[in-house]
């Protein structure tokens, strides 16, 4: 087994696409496919399933994928350590996001750690099923490191590092009842409608929490997949909303009062116990950058 048909096969897998990964890895398409076919003939297995419009894994090819992204890590990091000159960190890492990260200035923060480490090459990925899903891929080796707004106990199996915390917020139409009060207790919107993020997103998990705590489960008759977009939904009349106060958003028409509740939101990063040093090298250079943003706008 060859390394460079690894390359193949990873660069196949998540690309789903046998000529975005040849141009992917500077090879011609032709030698894409056969050194796949030569790593299925010699694992006697089928790793993809294709047809003439898509190319997808088989059961085997997921099995095959995270192990062997490790072994190209290992592979990486065992030129790294031999390399003459300074210690160059090298490899590959996928980095899972979700949205309204935006207030990190994740951005700036990625280029500073691409001009630290210029031997890594990070690609970022979204999950649709938010902080869960995240969690399920550095799981399954989809991506290496993951932005999460779970608890460490959501995440059995995997190493945890909090980034930052945050409280609560209540957000309320204007003129609501409650909307000038000093703060709003769970239990004080028992009979509202309420907008939140779907299920799997880590504020809507933690958020439900504390009105399961406090022995009430308001109506979630409206789903927005942007906690951005929640005070928006509010305002225009779709109900109330709770979301981290680092997360929350002005708009016209809603206003947000500070939930009375022990919860708290934290953002944190998961990866697999035993991760590369490329990905070490980023929980580092996250935590540096942003593990001190600890106070709720």
């Amino acid at each position: 087994m060859e390394t460079r048909q690894l390359e193949y096969f990873v660069a196949v897998a998540e690309e789903l696409s046998f000529t975005r990964a040849a141009a992917r890895v500077f090879a011609v398409q032709s030698s894409v496919s056969a050194g796949v076919r030569a790593l299925e003939t010699e694992l006697g297995a089928r790793l993809f399933e294709r047809t003439k419009r898509a190319v997808a894994l088989t059961s085997q090819g997921e099995a095959l994928l995270p192990r062997a992204r490790a072994v190209l890590d290992a592979v990486d990091e065992a030129r790294a350590a031999v390399a003459p000159g300074p210690h160059l960190v090298r490899g590959t890492v996928r980095l899972g996001v979700f949205t309204n990260l935006g207030y990190l200035g994740l951005p700036r923060v990625l280029a500073a750690f691409r001009e630290r480490h210029p031997g890594v090459e990070l690609r970022l990925t979204p999950s649709p099923a938010g902080s869960t899903g995240l969690g399920e891929d550095v799981r399954r080796g989809v991506v290496d490191v993951a932005f999460t707004g779970l608890d460490p106990q959501d995440h059995p199996g995997l190493r945890y590092t909090r980034l930052t915390s945050a409280t609560f917020v209540a957000v309320l139409p204007t003129g609501h009842a409650l909307s000038g009060a000093a703060s709003v207790a769970p239990g004080d919107l028992a009979d509202e409608r309420v907008v939140t993020t779907p299920r799997g997103f880590g504020n809507r998990v933690v958020a439900e929490r504390a009105f399961a705590h406090a022995g009430v489960a308001p109506r979630a008759d409206t789903e927005v997949a942007d906690v951005g977009d929640l005070p928006a939904f509010v305002a225009a009349g779709f109900g109330v909303a709770v979301v981290p106060a680092d997360m929350y958003e002005p708009a016209d028409g809603a206003v947000a009062v500070p939930l009375d509740a022990p919860e708290t939101w934290s953002l944190g990063l998961v990866t697999r116990p035993h991760s590369s040093a490329a990905a070490a090298a980023l929980v580092a250079g996250l935590v540096h950058a942003l593990g001190t943003a600890t106070t709720p706008r």
